[in-house]
């Protein structure tokens, strides 16, 4: 990667849910699908249906590109609302609310490239979640904006280095599509029997 090179906004997502995760998906080129990934890799099948309408008072557009040139981010939104000329990204997940802000990181990516794209300030974006069919409204507070900036920053530092962060053994890995490629329990193991030894 070099500096005019662009971040996919899901790396956001990526490196906040687990650097190493990010790091063997965006440098190493690995990837796996478990009935998690290939869940939600259908629900975006269906929801990337490109187009716009109208529903009700809301116009809405699916499946468009983002693209911020300050904070060098790209990525293809799922569902743009607009409603009295306020923007509103939403992003589409397969499961739940989980216990992890990963997926308002990158609502707010998605409304950082918006207000530079439309000129607008983004001041709410949404997840829905397809097990409980439900819209979770995400403020975007200036504490999330900094949160996002500050991973946008980390993620290019990864991108740029290419330095493998390290695999620990989190809640986290139980779902994880790349769990046989990492074994963080196996990383910490074989650190006890060095320092055993």
């Amino acid at each position: 990667m070099n500096e005019s090179d662009y971040i996919p906004i899901a790396a956001l997502n990526q490196y906040s849910y687990c650097s190493h995760r990010c790091w063997r998906m965006f440098c190493a080129g690995e990837f796996t699908d478990n009935q998690y990934t290939i869940e939600g890799t259908s629900l975006h099948e269906r929801v990337h249906t490109v187009g716009e309408g109208q529903r009700e008072d809301t116009w809405q557009i699916r499946a468009i590109w983002l693209k911020s040139e300050k904070y060098k981010l790209i990525g293809k939104s799922d569902l743009i609302e607009s409603e009295n000329g306020e923007f509103y990204p939403i992003e589409y997940k397969r499961g739940r609310k989980g216990e992890w802000d990963n997926d308002e990181l990158q609502v707010c990516a998605q409304a950082l490239c918006l207000e530079e794209m439309t000129g607008k300030s983004i001041s709410n974006g949404y997840i829905y979640y397809a097990h409980s069919h439900q819209r979770q409204l995400v403020e975007i507070s200036e504490q999330l904006r900094q949160s996002a900036i500050a991973t946008i920053e980390a993620v290019q530092t990864l991108l740029f280095t290419g330095a493998m962060p390290k695999a620990i053994k989190t809640k986290r890995c139980d779902g994880c599509s790349l769990y046989s490629h990492c074994l963080p329990q196996a990383v910490e193991k074989v650190g006890r029997y060095q320092e055993g030894s």
